[in-house]
Protein backbone atom coordinates (compact mmCIF):
# COMPACT_ATOMS: atom_id res chain seq x y z
CA UNK A 1 0.00 0.00 0.00
CA UNK A 2 1.31 3.40 -0.94
CA UNK A 3 1.76 6.01 1.73
CA UNK A 4 -0.40 8.42 2.75
CA UNK A 5 0.44 12.02 4.22
CA UNK A 6 -1.68 13.53 6.31
CA UNK A 7 -1.59 16.79 3.79
CA UNK A 8 -2.93 14.69 1.09
CA UNK A 9 -6.44 14.68 2.28
CA UNK A 10 -6.13 18.69 3.32
CA UNK A 11 -5.09 18.96 -0.61
CA UNK A 12 -8.11 17.16 -1.31
CA UNK A 13 -10.49 18.84 1.16
CA UNK A 14 -8.97 22.30 -0.32
CA UNK A 15 -9.32 21.50 -4.03
CA UNK A 16 -12.91 20.13 -3.43
CA UNK A 17 -14.63 23.21 -1.49
CA UNK A 18 -16.10 25.82 -4.11
CA UNK A 19 -13.79 27.75 -5.65
CA UNK A 20 -12.48 30.57 -3.44
CA UNK A 21 -8.71 30.61 -3.19
CA UNK A 22 -5.51 29.64 -5.17
CA UNK A 23 -4.09 26.73 -3.23
CA UNK A 24 -0.49 26.77 -3.17
CA UNK A 25 1.87 24.01 -1.46
CA UNK A 26 5.26 25.21 -0.88
CA UNK A 27 7.42 22.80 0.82
CA UNK A 28 11.62 21.99 0.83
CA UNK A 29 12.68 20.36 -2.17
CA UNK A 30 12.28 16.56 -2.03
CA UNK A 31 10.03 16.45 0.51
CA UNK A 32 6.72 15.05 -2.02
CA UNK A 33 4.86 17.91 -2.40
CA UNK A 34 4.04 16.67 -6.45
CA UNK A 35 3.31 12.97 -5.18
CA UNK A 36 1.06 14.44 -2.42
CA UNK A 37 -0.52 16.11 -5.18
CA UNK A 38 -1.19 13.59 -7.67
CA UNK A 39 -2.37 11.29 -4.22
CA UNK A 40 -4.76 13.91 -3.84
CA UNK A 41 -6.36 13.94 -7.38
CA UNK A 42 -6.78 10.32 -7.13
CA UNK A 43 -9.59 11.14 -4.85
CA UNK A 44 -11.31 13.68 -6.73
CA UNK A 45 -13.76 13.60 -9.71
CA UNK A 46 -12.69 17.11 -10.98
CA UNK A 47 -11.65 17.20 -14.56
CA UNK A 48 -7.95 18.00 -14.38
CA UNK A 49 -4.95 19.54 -15.78
CA UNK A 50 -1.04 19.05 -14.71
CA UNK A 51 1.50 21.11 -15.96
CA UNK A 52 4.89 20.82 -15.28
CA UNK A 53 7.13 23.78 -15.12
CA UNK A 54 10.56 23.64 -16.39
CA UNK A 55 13.89 26.10 -15.70
CA UNK A 56 14.39 26.65 -19.33
CA UNK A 57 11.36 25.82 -21.07
CA UNK A 58 8.36 27.52 -19.49
CA UNK A 59 7.26 31.04 -19.62
CA UNK A 60 4.44 33.48 -19.75
CA UNK A 61 2.60 32.27 -22.93
CA UNK A 62 3.43 28.30 -21.67
CA UNK A 63 1.34 29.67 -18.34
CA UNK A 64 -1.31 30.73 -20.57
CA UNK A 65 -1.82 28.32 -22.63
CA UNK A 66 -2.34 25.90 -19.89
CA UNK A 67 -4.73 28.29 -17.96
CA UNK A 68 -6.87 28.26 -21.52
CA UNK A 69 -6.76 24.04 -21.85
CA UNK A 70 -8.02 24.73 -18.39
CA UNK A 71 -10.69 26.52 -19.34
CA UNK A 72 -11.91 24.05 -21.71
CA UNK A 73 -12.22 21.67 -19.22
CA UNK A 74 -15.35 23.12 -17.61
CA UNK A 75 -18.44 23.47 -18.46
CA UNK A 76 -21.55 25.89 -16.58
CA UNK A 77 -22.35 22.92 -14.63
CA UNK A 78 -18.60 21.52 -13.45
CA UNK A 79 -15.27 22.89 -11.89
CA UNK A 80 -12.08 22.17 -13.82
CA UNK A 81 -9.01 22.16 -11.95
CA UNK A 82 -5.27 23.35 -13.29
CA UNK A 83 -2.10 22.02 -11.32
CA UNK A 84 0.64 23.70 -11.73
CA UNK A 85 3.91 22.35 -10.38
CA UNK A 86 7.24 24.34 -9.78
CA UNK A 87 5.46 27.28 -10.58
CA UNK A 88 8.70 29.26 -9.42
CA UNK A 89 10.59 28.52 -12.96
CA UNK A 90 7.95 30.83 -14.77
CA UNK A 91 9.62 34.32 -14.32
CA UNK A 92 6.90 36.49 -13.13
CA UNK A 93 4.55 34.19 -12.34
CA UNK A 94 2.38 36.04 -9.59
CA UNK A 95 1.73 38.94 -11.72
CA UNK A 96 0.02 36.02 -14.81
CA UNK A 97 -1.71 34.05 -12.24
CA UNK A 98 -3.50 37.80 -10.89
CA UNK A 99 -4.60 38.26 -14.51
CA UNK A 100 -6.16 35.09 -15.13
CA UNK A 101 -7.45 34.52 -11.90
CA UNK A 102 -9.14 37.50 -11.89
CA UNK A 103 -10.86 37.18 -15.96
CA UNK A 104 -12.02 33.68 -14.31
CA UNK A 105 -13.78 35.29 -11.50
CA UNK A 106 -14.96 38.37 -13.15
CA UNK A 107 -16.41 35.88 -16.07
CA UNK A 108 -17.87 33.39 -13.80
CA UNK A 109 -15.40 30.93 -15.12
CA UNK A 110 -15.38 27.76 -12.54
CA UNK A 111 -11.87 26.80 -12.73
CA UNK A 112 -9.85 25.97 -9.33
CA UNK A 113 -6.01 26.36 -9.21
CA UNK A 114 -3.21 24.49 -7.56
CA UNK A 115 0.24 25.65 -7.53
CA UNK A 116 3.40 24.06 -6.09
CA UNK A 117 6.80 25.54 -5.40
CA UNK A 118 9.67 25.02 -3.20
CA UNK A 119 9.49 27.01 -0.05
CA UNK A 120 12.02 29.75 -1.64
CA UNK A 121 9.45 31.36 -3.65
CA UNK A 122 8.15 33.09 -0.95
CA UNK A 123 11.40 35.08 -1.19
CA UNK A 124 9.60 36.49 -4.64
CA UNK A 125 7.24 39.89 -3.21
CA UNK A 126 4.61 39.30 -6.16
CA UNK A 127 3.65 36.57 -3.77
CA UNK A 128 1.96 38.94 -0.98
CA UNK A 129 1.80 42.19 -3.44
CA UNK A 130 0.03 40.45 -7.05
CA UNK A 131 -1.47 37.84 -5.37
CA UNK A 132 -2.56 39.31 -1.70
CA UNK A 133 -5.65 38.27 -0.58
CA UNK A 134 -6.27 35.54 -3.47
CA UNK A 135 -4.09 32.73 -2.09
CA UNK A 136 -3.54 29.74 0.95
CA UNK A 137 -0.60 27.98 1.72
CA UNK A 138 -0.49 24.54 2.49
CA UNK A 139 3.19 23.49 4.11
CA UNK A 140 4.86 20.34 3.07
CA UNK A 141 7.25 20.25 5.48
CA UNK A 142 10.33 17.23 6.11
CA UNK A 143 8.90 14.28 7.06
CA UNK A 144 8.98 13.16 10.48
CA UNK A 145 10.41 9.76 12.50
CA UNK A 146 6.46 8.82 12.84
CA UNK A 147 6.10 8.91 9.24
CA UNK A 148 9.16 7.60 8.40
CA UNK A 149 8.73 4.90 10.87
CA UNK A 150 5.29 4.09 9.36
CA UNK A 151 6.61 4.25 5.76
CA UNK A 152 10.03 2.74 5.48
CA UNK A 153 10.29 1.22 8.68
CA UNK A 154 12.93 3.49 10.04
CA UNK A 155 14.80 2.77 13.35
CA UNK A 156 15.06 5.78 15.83
CA UNK A 157 18.72 6.12 14.58
CA UNK A 158 17.99 5.48 11.10
CA UNK A 159 15.75 8.80 11.07
CA UNK A 160 18.35 10.44 13.32
CA UNK A 161 21.44 10.03 10.90
CA UNK A 162 19.17 9.59 7.43
CA UNK A 163 16.51 12.18 8.06
CA UNK A 164 13.20 12.83 6.58
CA UNK A 165 13.91 12.72 2.97
CA UNK A 166 11.76 10.00 0.88
CA UNK A 167 13.86 9.41 -2.01
CA UNK A 168 16.92 8.75 -0.27
CA UNK A 169 15.37 6.43 2.08
CA UNK A 170 15.63 2.96 -0.45
CA UNK A 171 19.59 3.91 -0.46
CA UNK A 172 20.37 3.72 3.21
CA UNK A 173 21.83 0.13 3.06
CA UNK A 174 23.69 1.69 -0.26
CA UNK A 175 26.29 4.55 1.57
CA UNK A 176 27.64 6.28 -1.70
CA UNK A 177 24.36 6.13 -3.47
CA UNK A 178 22.91 7.74 -0.29
CA UNK A 179 25.55 10.39 -0.09
CA UNK A 180 25.11 11.27 -3.86
CA UNK A 181 21.75 11.70 -3.89
CA UNK A 182 21.50 13.97 -0.97
CA UNK A 183 23.91 16.08 -2.63
CA UNK A 184 23.08 15.67 -5.99
CA UNK A 185 19.32 15.49 -5.68
CA UNK A 186 18.85 17.79 -2.46
CA UNK A 187 21.77 19.90 -1.37
CA UNK A 188 22.88 21.12 -4.94
CA UNK A 189 19.39 22.07 -6.03
CA UNK A 190 17.94 23.62 -3.14
CA UNK A 191 21.30 25.68 -3.30
CA UNK A 192 21.43 26.52 -6.82
CA UNK A 193 17.62 26.28 -8.13
CA UNK A 194 15.85 27.71 -5.19
CA UNK A 195 18.36 29.82 -3.40
CA UNK A 196 20.74 31.41 -6.07
CA UNK A 197 17.51 31.84 -8.43
CA UNK A 198 15.18 33.15 -6.70
CA UNK A 199 17.45 35.89 -4.31
CA UNK A 200 19.86 38.01 -5.50
CA UNK A 201 23.20 36.48 -4.65
CA UNK A 202 26.48 37.96 -5.79
CA UNK A 203 28.70 35.80 -4.15
CA UNK A 204 27.23 31.69 -4.91
CA UNK A 205 30.38 29.84 -3.83
CA UNK A 206 30.10 31.73 -0.54
CA UNK A 207 27.02 30.55 0.28
CA UNK A 208 27.52 26.64 -0.55
CA UNK A 209 30.72 27.46 1.64
CA UNK A 210 28.60 28.79 4.15
CA UNK A 211 26.57 25.54 4.29
CA UNK A 212 29.50 23.03 4.11
CA UNK A 213 30.95 24.91 7.16
CA UNK A 214 27.47 25.45 8.98
CA UNK A 215 25.76 21.89 8.47
CA UNK A 216 28.02 20.01 10.49
CA UNK A 217 28.06 22.68 13.62
CA UNK A 218 24.17 22.49 13.45
CA UNK A 219 22.17 22.81 17.15
CA UNK A 220 26.09 24.87 17.86
CA UNK A 221 26.04 28.56 18.48
CA UNK A 222 29.00 29.66 16.75
CA UNK A 223 29.68 33.48 16.39
CA UNK A 224 29.53 35.49 12.71
CA UNK A 225 33.19 36.47 13.21
CA UNK A 226 33.91 32.43 13.38
CA UNK A 227 32.17 31.73 10.46
CA UNK A 228 33.95 34.58 8.25
CA UNK A 229 37.16 33.19 9.85
CA UNK A 230 36.48 29.91 8.18
CA UNK A 231 35.83 31.14 4.69
CA UNK A 232 37.90 31.60 1.76
CA UNK A 233 36.32 34.48 0.81
CA UNK A 234 35.67 36.34 3.87
CA UNK A 235 32.16 39.01 2.82
CA UNK A 236 30.97 40.46 6.03
CA UNK A 237 28.44 39.76 8.56
CA UNK A 238 25.49 41.51 7.26
CA UNK A 239 26.22 39.03 3.88
CA UNK A 240 26.51 35.80 6.05
CA UNK A 241 22.70 36.71 7.81
CA UNK A 242 21.31 37.43 4.48
CA UNK A 243 22.24 34.37 3.14
CA UNK A 244 21.40 32.05 5.96
CA UNK A 245 18.12 33.62 5.63
CA UNK A 246 18.17 32.79 1.82
CA UNK A 247 18.95 29.01 3.02
CA UNK A 248 16.40 29.02 5.42
CA UNK A 249 13.66 30.09 3.36
CA UNK A 250 15.48 27.24 0.74
CA UNK A 251 14.86 24.76 3.37
CA UNK A 252 18.08 23.63 4.52
CA UNK A 253 19.87 25.31 7.18
CA UNK A 254 18.81 28.90 9.34
CA UNK A 255 20.29 30.89 12.41
CA UNK A 256 18.05 30.64 14.96
CA UNK A 257 18.57 33.90 17.30
CA UNK A 258 18.31 34.47 21.05
CA UNK A 259 14.95 34.77 22.73
CA UNK A 260 14.47 38.22 24.68
CA UNK A 261 10.91 39.68 24.40
CA UNK A 262 12.06 42.80 25.27
CA UNK A 263 14.92 43.31 22.74
CA UNK A 264 14.94 43.60 18.90
CA UNK A 265 16.98 40.37 17.50
CA UNK A 266 19.94 42.29 16.25
CA UNK A 267 21.46 39.77 12.72
CA UNK A 268 24.78 40.53 14.36
CA UNK A 269 24.25 38.45 17.37
CA UNK A 270 25.44 35.10 17.34
CA UNK A 271 23.14 32.93 15.82
CA UNK A 272 22.21 28.62 16.66
CA UNK A 273 23.32 27.10 13.48
CA UNK A 274 20.50 24.39 12.35
CA UNK A 275 19.54 22.25 9.85
CA UNK A 276 16.66 21.92 8.75
CA UNK A 277 16.79 18.21 8.34
CA UNK A 278 19.45 15.65 10.11
CA UNK A 279 19.98 13.83 6.59
CA UNK A 280 21.51 17.15 5.64
CA UNK A 281 24.18 17.20 8.80
CA UNK A 282 24.83 13.77 7.71
CA UNK A 283 25.60 14.46 4.21
CA UNK A 284 27.87 16.92 5.36
CA UNK A 285 30.01 14.89 7.49
CA UNK A 286 30.37 12.88 4.40
CA UNK A 287 31.83 9.47 5.31
CA UNK A 288 32.73 9.63 8.33
CA UNK A 289 28.63 10.46 9.40
CA UNK A 290 28.87 6.70 10.97
CA UNK A 291 30.33 8.81 13.84
CA UNK A 292 27.71 10.82 14.24
CA UNK A 293 25.91 8.00 16.24
CA UNK A 294 28.90 6.70 18.00
CA UNK A 295 30.79 9.63 19.19
CA UNK A 296 28.76 11.09 22.19
CA UNK A 297 29.36 14.13 21.34
CA UNK A 298 28.86 14.26 18.18
CA UNK A 299 25.22 12.59 18.96
CA UNK A 300 24.27 15.23 20.97
CA UNK A 301 24.20 17.37 18.71
CA UNK A 302 22.63 14.96 16.13
CA UNK A 303 19.71 14.67 18.14
CA UNK A 304 19.26 18.19 19.29
CA UNK A 305 19.28 18.85 15.31
CA UNK A 306 16.73 16.65 15.18
CA UNK A 307 14.31 18.49 17.63
CA UNK A 308 15.24 21.67 16.30
CA UNK A 309 14.30 20.31 12.79
CA UNK A 310 11.23 19.14 14.16
CA UNK A 311 9.98 22.56 15.36
CA UNK A 312 11.13 24.42 12.82
CA UNK A 313 9.02 22.71 10.59
CA UNK A 314 5.98 23.28 13.22
CA UNK A 315 7.37 27.17 13.17
CA UNK A 316 6.51 27.20 9.00
CA UNK A 317 2.49 26.18 9.93
CA UNK A 318 2.23 28.97 11.94
CA UNK A 319 2.02 27.25 15.28
CA UNK A 320 5.10 28.12 16.71
CA UNK A 321 8.28 30.40 17.13
CA UNK A 322 11.60 28.57 17.58
CA UNK A 323 14.96 30.26 18.97
CA UNK A 324 17.61 29.70 21.57
CA UNK A 325 18.71 31.08 24.99
CA UNK A 326 22.14 31.90 26.10
CA UNK A 327 24.14 34.31 29.16
CA UNK A 328 26.80 34.50 30.35
CA UNK A 329 26.65 34.35 34.42
CA UNK A 330 30.22 34.81 36.13
CA UNK A 331 32.31 33.53 33.10
CA UNK A 332 29.98 30.24 32.93
CA UNK A 333 27.66 29.81 29.96
CA UNK A 334 24.07 28.97 31.05
CA UNK A 335 22.05 27.88 28.17
CA UNK A 336 18.62 26.65 26.92
CA UNK A 337 18.80 24.63 23.58
CA UNK A 338 15.93 26.01 22.42
CA UNK A 339 12.70 28.33 23.47
CA UNK A 340 9.56 27.93 22.35
CA UNK A 341 6.74 30.93 21.29
CA UNK A 342 3.20 29.94 21.09
CA UNK A 343 -0.13 31.79 21.91
CA UNK A 344 1.65 33.99 24.25
CA UNK A 345 3.28 30.75 25.78
CA UNK A 346 6.69 30.51 26.48
CA UNK A 347 8.15 26.82 26.54
CA UNK A 348 12.03 26.40 27.35
CA UNK A 349 13.09 23.29 25.87
CA UNK A 350 16.37 21.13 27.37
CA UNK A 351 17.54 17.96 25.09
CA UNK A 352 18.70 14.84 27.12
CA UNK A 353 21.06 12.71 24.46
CA UNK A 354 23.31 10.93 26.61
CA UNK A 355 25.83 13.27 26.90
CA UNK A 356 26.72 15.16 30.16
CA UNK A 357 25.04 18.12 30.78
CA UNK A 358 23.71 20.16 33.33
CA UNK A 359 20.44 21.76 34.18
CA UNK A 360 21.37 25.10 34.67
CA UNK A 361 20.10 26.69 31.85
CA UNK A 362 16.53 25.94 32.86
CA UNK A 363 16.96 27.29 36.17
CA UNK A 364 18.76 30.60 35.19
CA UNK A 365 15.75 30.57 32.13
CA UNK A 366 13.26 30.39 34.94
CA UNK A 367 14.56 32.60 37.30
CA UNK A 368 14.33 35.27 34.12
CA UNK A 369 10.99 34.64 33.00
CA UNK A 370 9.39 32.64 35.49
CA UNK A 371 6.07 32.35 33.44
CA UNK A 372 7.53 29.88 30.91
CA UNK A 373 6.95 26.01 30.71
CA UNK A 374 9.83 23.69 30.98
CA UNK A 375 10.08 20.18 28.77
CA UNK A 376 13.27 18.20 28.70
CA UNK A 377 13.09 16.09 25.80
CA UNK A 378 14.77 12.61 26.29
CA UNK A 379 13.38 12.16 29.64
CA UNK A 380 10.44 9.47 30.73
CA UNK A 381 8.04 11.99 30.76
CA UNK A 382 9.23 13.30 27.04
CA UNK A 383 11.16 10.22 25.26
CA UNK A 384 12.40 11.24 21.83
CA UNK A 385 10.67 8.89 20.03
CA UNK A 386 7.56 10.54 21.16
CA UNK A 387 8.55 14.05 20.84
CA UNK A 388 9.66 13.38 17.14
CA UNK A 389 6.70 11.43 16.52
CA UNK A 390 4.19 14.28 17.29
CA UNK A 391 3.05 13.09 20.34
CA UNK A 392 3.85 15.33 22.82
CA UNK A 393 2.63 18.58 22.95
CA UNK A 394 4.68 21.75 22.76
Amino acid sequence: MTFERNIVDRIAHRMSEPRRFIQIVVGPRQTGKTTAVRQALAKLSIPHLVAEATKHESNADWLRANWYRARQLADDDACALLVVDEIQYVQNWSGIVKTLWDEDTAQGLPVKVLLTGSSSTLIQEGLHESLMGRFELIECTHWTFDECKEAFGYSLDDFLLYGGYPGAAPLIDEPRRWLSYMRNSVIEPSITNDALMLADVRKPELMRRLFSLGAPYSAQEISYRKILGQLDDRGNTETIARYLSILGNAGIMSGIHKYDPKLLRERSSSPRLLVHDTGLMSAAFGRRRSSLLTDPELKGHLVESAVGAYLLNRSYTGELEVFSWREMDRGKAKEVDFVVESDGEVTAIEVKSGRVKGTDGLTAFLLRYPQARTLVVGSPDCPLESFLSGAMEV
